[in-house]
């Protein structure tokens, strides 16, 4: 932190008053009461006291944080389920799934819970529809702009199913299947979770030896090259900067990183 340079004391000058022999010139001292009163109004009261314009407020640390930053700071902070927890609650939620996706973000204005249109502990169909209500009785969703996990999860047939966890009790509040999904869309899953042999755990791992960090999501997908990766948010909890690490899905080498310093 600079310090502030301080201000030099405003010093008064001497008036002399010339007196003459037989009548007392006032005509150069007249207003020098005031003017004195003026300049001692002004000069600070004691020796460490500074003027007005020199003792403005150092910025918060804070202040230098980006609005993106500030908002995963916010998220991760709030969230008290990591992101595995959060990947193993989705699984669960559909029956012979992997996790193909999970997203750390706040809950929008919008968000609903399921409707409880199916019994406790019962399995979520994979051909249910969007807004179809958990295994078990869905909870209420978390307040707008509280911490959530989206998670996508795929079968077997590459049907992916969107599932929402609140991140601080780790209950899942939405289950619904991914809409306008075509046949084709549910091949090339189907083929990533063949070709995929490294788990997301794995793909964790060597991320997070590369940069270290917070896990904030993480998504199984194709590069420009077509070369299947998962790609790995980690968040500095320093400096709340995003690294996306991508690991190649098949070795788990680390092909790229990028960060993202706003």
């Amino acid at each position: 932190m600079s310090s502030l340079r301080r201000v030099s004391p405003v010093r008064s000058l001497a008036v002399v008053c010339a007196l003459g022999a037989s009548t007392l010139l006032l005509t150069a001292c007249g207003s020098s009461g005031s003017d004195r009163a003026d300049v001692a109004a002004a000069a600070p009261t004691s020796p460490g006291a500074t003027s007005a314009t020199a003792t403005s407020a150092s910025p918060s640390p804070s202040a230098s944080l980006s609005e993106e930053q500030t908002e995963r700071k916010n998220l991760l902070s709030a969230a008290k389920v990591s992101w595995d927890k959060a990947a193993d609650t989705a699984v669960r939620e559909v029956p012979d799934s992997r996790l193909v996706g999970l997203e750390l973000k706040a809950t929008p204005a919008d968000a609903t819970a399921s409707p409880a249109t199916s019994s406790p502990g019962t399995a979520s169909s994979g051909t249910a529809s969007p807004g179809t209500a958990s295994p078990s009785s869905p909870a209420p969703a978390p307040s707008p702009g509280a911490p959530e996990w989206e998670a996508q999860v795929a079968t077997e047939d590459g049907t992916v199913h969107r599932v929402e966890i609140d991140a601080v009790s780790g209950e899942v509040f939405r289950t619904r299947v991914e809409e306008d999904q075509s046949a084709d869309d549910k091949q090339q899953v189907a083929t990533w979770l063949t070709d995929a042999t490294q788990s997301p755990d794995q793909a964790v791992k060597a991320a997070t030896d590369r940069a270290d960090g917070t896990v904030m999501g993480l998504e199984l997908d194709q590069d420009d090259n077509e070369q299947l990766m998962w790609a790995v948010d980690v968040v500095n909890p320093d400096t709340w900067v995003l690294t996306t690490v991508d690991v190649d899905a098949a070795s788990g080498e680390v092909q790229n990183q990028q960060v993202d310093r706003d």
